[in-house]
């Protein structure tokens, strides 16, 4: 599973570090006032970015275990972590209503 959390980890660096420069590229491109010829380049050089640095690569993960499955979005942690740690009193503000019998 570390392996999935370091390479989450690349790809979200990835996304920030390209972000703006994206931006730019993409407004420069469907903006109709620049010549033709400077609306292509910024396409071109859209093209060429690599494939880790678009959002739609970033996956949610728990950043414990790495699992991709129901996460609780304020914590960033699976449903069992987020239970097992709440069970123990480690998240504040959280209280345990489970009655073992």
């Amino acid at each position: 599973m570390n392996k999935l959390i370091q390479s989450d980890k690349k790809k979200r660096i990835n996304y920030l570090k390209f972000e703006k420069k994206k931006f730019i590229l993409k407004n420069i491109f469907k903006n109709i006032n620049f010549i033709s010829l400077i609306r292509f380049n910024s396409f071109l050089l859209l093209a060429n970015f690599p494939r880790n640095s678009y959002k739609t690569q970033i996956k949610n993960r728990c950043i414990l275990t790495g699992r991709r499955s129901i996460l609780n979005k304020k914590y960033r942690f699976s449903r069992l972590i987020f239970m097992e740690l709440a069970r123990n009193g480690f998240i504040s503000g959280i209280k345990n209503h489970l009655k073992y019998f």
